[in-house]
């Protein structure tokens, strides 16, 4: 499990690319036949990717690690399938997860286990997870049951629909907010214009994303704007104190979940055009 560590805003107004993509940017999360973990020690979040093949992969750590006998002992983890079709077993009941279905597993399960359903089509699982203070059910997630917010306009090039899987009116957890947005065809800015949340971290995924294209993903402070060139199935930390906006050269479609003080999704202070720099 990769570690990474927290950095002050003042050290990333003088960080070169590379040094912001070390910090920020979560590369080859996907790898097959594996499970890849990132920990950040922001919010204690772990962030990850289970690609089965012809085995299960467990979803399991360094006990060191995490001074815990499993993985859920003292966590909580919600799971969005980004791949082929596949299975969740959670102390052996199995969920069947298509395309952007997901996962809310809570505390105290000691065996989850990825499958795929067609190996030449893996399910690649994208994983986010928090430590947990008490323990709330296994809730299947579908694209088709979560709540949907719409927002934006094709003038802006900004329509898009946020739909909510993991939040106080949805799958319950104990700080996990978690879903996803859709960009309408043709629009190509996500969370534009801008806000901030100090009481919460956040992490995108971007998918989703041909080839040729990427993703201009922007971070830092609203005065000290940075940004970030992202591609598919990569992924990215939000410090509670950064912007996060981002803008394609293509289609795609990111995931986002947040951990911290609350779960109040309405929680954000704007941010106003004429005071980005």
């Amino acid at each position: 499990m990769e570690m990474r560590y927290p950095v002050h805003q003042n050290q990333v107004e003088r960080m070169t690319t590379e040094e912001l993509r070390s910090h920020f940017l979560m590369r080859d999360l996907f790898q097959a036949g594996k499970l890849s973990l990132v920990y950040s020690h922001i919010d204690r979040v772990i962030v990850g990717g289970a690609v089965p093949l012809e085995t299960a992969v467990a979803l399991e750590a360094d006990k060191h690690e995490l001074a815990a006998d499993y993985f859920l002992e003292r966590r909580e983890i919600g799971i969005i399938n980004i791949g082929g079709s596949g299975k969740i077993s959670v102390d052996g009941e199995a969920y069947t997860l298509a395309k952007q279905d997901g996962l809310y597993v809570g505390k105290g399960v000691q065996d989850v286990q990825f499958l795929s359903d067609d190996v030449t089509n893996p399910a690649q699982f994208y994983l986010f997870s928090t430590p947990a203070h008490a323990t709330h059910p296994t809730a299947h997630l579908k694209l088709a049951d979560a709540e949907p917010l719409h927002l934006g306009d094709p003038l802006n090039s900004n329509k898009r629909t946020i739909y909510k899987y993991i939040h106080p009116d949805g799958a319950k957890s104990c700080q996990i907010v978690m879903g996803m947005t859709l960009l309408e065809p043709g629009n190509m800015w996500n969370t534009m214009p801008a806000h901030l949340h100090a009481r919460r971290m956040e992490v995108y995924l971007y998918f989703d994303i041909d080839a040729d294209n990427v993703v201009f993903h922007l971070m830092g402070e609203v005065d000290q704007t940075r940004h970030l060139v992202m591609r598919d199935r990569e992924a990215v930390i939000s410090p509670s104190w950064s912007i996060h906006s981002g803008m394609g050269t293509g289609s795609y479609t990111f995931i986002w979940a947040m951990a911290g003080e609350n779960q109040s999704f309405a929680d954000m202070d704007a941010v106003s055009m004429d005071d980005l720099r």
